[in-house]
């Protein structure tokens, strides 16, 4: 049981999904931390040895994310992406220049993770110079998020990219307001970068991403479009599955009741209304035959039911007519029938009608 579920092709899409948006989360925090490292902020809960760990492991548990990432979206096989598509930029048959991102910011992880390694080797200022790369990792990595993926529109997807903006921008900018370290031009131009960048890719994503044919636009493949437009006309000219009444139930009725005479003398009376509670849904009876007394002799009649959240339709007759007491036997093909006993009470002057309705499965014959 859980090989099949492993093996199933939407467990790769999840994964797929799921590590790239946590792992953008991590790469976000990891910036934040790194930050605040700079700021030199420290507390006696959080000294700044420890702040410097965390920062560490977030980077490495974002770098293990991407990799299971990669190695899920190739294995899924939905979008023609291999292995050195995540190592060698714009290089992809799928959505070559966003995925092309993901690769750099990839690469540029991979450098960070490498030199901080091998810091005590390669010597602090080169390690510091490498370590200015994180900057461009993140938003690379957001626009390859943004571009590249297919639930960008999505709820969650927005709100984990807004998340994602308000740390980093609220970090950066903290880093220019306490931290005096930089001569006033180039705080200034950090702090502008800061507001612009973000902007930048909100702009872009409203253009782009945010639009309907950006998969065509982004550099999806003609086959892969074609294949996924066959399974959204499948999927819409599939009849939906419904849930059909299989035990007895009791529902309250209300609404209303019209009558008309044709030129024959006979009078037509309508009863439609709707059910509440379990199953619900919309009922109809016609009656037609010779006005008596107030009522109606009946000669021919009509019932239908439709099911609340489906599209049957059960139709048949009334086979008991005594005051307000109707009795009805309907169908759906030849395994579903229904009898409905009505408890009605008809108010003539507005035009009502409320009363009880029970449904009982009658077996197949």
């Amino acid at each position: 049981m859980i090989a099949t579920g492993l093996l199933d092709p939407r467990a790769f899409w999840y994964l797929t999904r799921g590590t790239g948006i946590v792992a953008l989360l991590l790469l976000t925090a990891s910036v934040a931390l790194g930050v605040l490292t700079t700021t030199r902020w420290r507390s006696p809960r959080w000294p700044r040895f420890a702040l410097g760990g965390l920062h560490k492991h977030l980077t490495l548990l974002a770098v293990a994310l991407v990799a299971v990432h990669v190695l899920t979206t190739v294995v899924d096989g939905y979008a023609p992406v291999r292995i050195q598509d995540a190592v060698v930029p714009f290089v992809s048959r799928y959505r070559p220049v966003w995925l092309g991102l993901g690769a750099v910011a990839f690469d540029l992880l991979l450098a960070l993770v490498l030199t901080s390694l091998l810091r005590a080797r390669i010597g602090h200022r080169l390690w510091r110079r490498v370590h200015w790369l994180a900057y461009a990792c993140w938003p690379v990595a957001l626009v390859h998020a943004l571009g590249t993926g297919s639930d960008a529109r999505s709820g969650f997807m927005l709100v984990a990219g807004l998340i994602a903006v308000a740390v980093v921008v609220g970090s950066a900018l903290a880093r220019v307001w306490f931290v005096a370290d930089g001569a006033p031009p180039l705080r200034a131009t950090g702090a502008t970068a800061a507001l612009l960048v973000p902007l930048a890719i909100g702009l872009w994503f409203e253009a782009g991403p945010a639009q309907h044919g950006w998969a065509k636009r982004a550099g999806t493949p003609a086959t892969l479009l074609a294949r996924r437009s066959q399974t959204v006309l499948t999927a819409v000219r599939t009849p939906p599955k419904v849930a059909l009444p299989t035990t007895s139930f009791s529902s309250t009725m209300r609404g209303r009741i019209t009558e008309t005479n044709d030129a024959s003398g006979l009078v037509n009376v309508e009863l439609a209304g709707t059910l509440t509670g379990r199953p619900g849904g919309a009922v109809r009876i016609d009656l037609r035959g010779e006005p008596l007394g107030g009522g109606v002799t009946m000669t021919a009649s009509g019932v239908s039911y439709v099911p609340r959240g489906t599209r049957t339709v059960y139709t048949g007759s009334v086979t008991t007519l005594a005051g307000q007491e109707v009795v009805a036997l309907v169908s759906v093909g030849a395994d579903h029938r229904l009898r409905l006993d009505f408890r009605l009470s008809i108010d003539a002057r507005s035009g009502t009608v409320s009363g009880t309705v029970a449904g009982t499965p009658v077996p197949s014959q």
